[in-house]
């Protein structure tokens, strides 16, 4: 059973299905644009077109196109030239959601903070030692 949502695109109440977040009416419009898109890079002629020369000749602006590759629709070994961008530094990549530098960041920030937590676990409890002298009246 779906839940009641509001349209990401038009805003319009429907029945949330699955993980679609559009209403019928946007998702077959959304579906018209996703045709476009392929059959634009099905011929053979334009396999080795960029992101930029995709959107200028389908009219598919560039982040339904991400969204497309994102998604698992378009899959970029066929298409040399398509890239999208790295979900931190925004640097194009072809696959994954980072780059390779900023999962490198995040893979030595995570490594370091391993290293600390273990080492301030493995710190032994040193006592603390009052001496006993009493002062002088």
């Amino acid at each position: 059973m779906g839940t009641l949502d509001n349209c990401r695109e038009c805003g319009h109440l429907f029945v949330k299905s699955g993980s679609i977040n559009i209403c019928k009416s946007c998702f077959d419009k959304e579906e018209a644009l996703f045709q476009r898109v392929s059959s634009f890079l099905k011929k053979r002629a334009n396999r080795t077109a960029t992101t930029y020369e995709v959107m200028k000749e389908t009219g598919v602006s560039d982040s339904l196109i991400y969204q497309f590759i994102r998604q698992g629709r378009l899959v970029l070994t066929n298409f040399p030239n398509i890239s999208y961008p790295c979900m931190q530094c925004n640097a194009q990549i072809r696959e994954g959601k980072l780059c390779h530098s900023c999962s490198q960041e995040i893979k030595h920030g995570l490594e370091k903070h391993n290293r600390e937590m273990i080492r301030s676990n493995e710190e032994p409890t040193r006592p603390t030692y009052r001496s006993n002298e009493r002062k002088k009246e």
